[in-house]
């Protein structure tokens, strides 16, 4: 059975390798959280490059026996396990969770990421969902930013990482 597991890189920032590139090429689905970053490159020049927002999250589709063996092959890639569950318990995430986060993140053209730390209550409003346009049929909480005029929409996947997005009002329908 197909499920959403949450794994581990352990490999450097800066590897040529890492686990979001190799995975694909070994015939995986993954999505890892991306987003733009100034970085200073070696003839001192600064430049917008592509990384990960959590270098070490990834989040990969697959069968559970496929999977282990490819984690078995890359000595620095890791299943990330429950906390309080039986021993080796692999994380995974709920197919409709994933799918809504990935949808949503594609569709947006203003996304910003939280660690889930960083996420307060305060910051957390009314339970919405999306009627129409390309989020259509995902459900959040409206986020609430001091001095902006523009709604924004939370999606958290719970413990891992949370993201908000631009939302027109006219898409918006209470809960």
């Amino acid at each position: 059975m197909l499920q959403w597991y949450v794994l581990r890189d352990l490999k450097r920032a800066n590897s040529k390798t890492p686990a979001y590139k190799v995975l694909p090429e070994l015939g995986f689905e993954i999505f890892t959280p991306m987003h733009w970053v100034l970085k200073e490159a070696s003839n001192g020049r600064k430049q917008r490059v592509f990384l990960p927002f959590i270098p070490s999250l990834l989040f990969a589709k697959s069968s559970k026996p496929k999977l282990d063996e490819a984690v078995g092959k890359i000595d620095t890639l890791q299943y990330r396990f429950v906390k309080g569950a039986p021993q080796n318990t692999p994380m995974t995430v709920p197919m409709k969770a994933m799918q809504d986060f990935i949808r949503a993140v594609g569709n947006s053209k203003c996304c910003n990421y939280y660690a889930p730390d960083e996420i307060t209550p305060d910051m957390i409003g009314k339970r919405v969902m999306i009627v129409g346009g390309g989020l259509e049929g995902t459900t959040g909480n409206l986020v609430k930013l001091k001095g902006s005029k523009k709604k924004r929409l939370i999606l958290k996947l719970e413990g891992l990482i949370a993201a908000t997005f631009e939302i027109e009002s006219d898409y918006i329908q209470f809960i």
